[in-house]
């Protein structure tokens, strides 16, 4: 079984940074892609980035503000957020995809004050 945990959420203001690490455990081979969704309250959840072995995908609203990076030892993604605004205030969700099977985190907290 495949367990993905998030962490580094928390309350910042605004323009400040936060580094979000998911770590996978249990039986991980094949690994397709990783990213981070996040979910704002009464909205949609949304791709903020995704990291392939070819590929690095950035929802507009966060490139140039967001870095995704992949640990393959560890099997690790991280997602370093500067320049935060109120509407990057969500639930952010850590992805994997192993095969054509996706797995998915607890979700972390993030709220950016103004």
């Amino acid at each position: 079984q495949v367990q993905l945990v998030e962490s580094g959420g928390g309350l910042v203001q605004a323009g400040g940074s936060l580094r979000l690490s998911c770590k996978a455990s249990g039986i991980i081979f094949n690994i397709v892609a990783m990213g981070w969704y996040r979910q704002a309250p009464g909205k949609q959840r949304e791709l903020v980035a995704t990291i392939t072995p070819r590929s690095t995908v950035y929802a507009d609203s966060v490139k140039g503000r967001f870095t995704i990076s992949r640990d393959n030892a560890k099997i690790t993604v991280d997602l370093q957020m500067n320049s935060l605004t109120p509407e990057d205030t969500a639930v952010y969700y850590c992805r994997m995809t192993l095969g054509s099977r996706d797995y998915w985190g607890q979700g972390t907290q993030v709220t950016v004050s103004s």
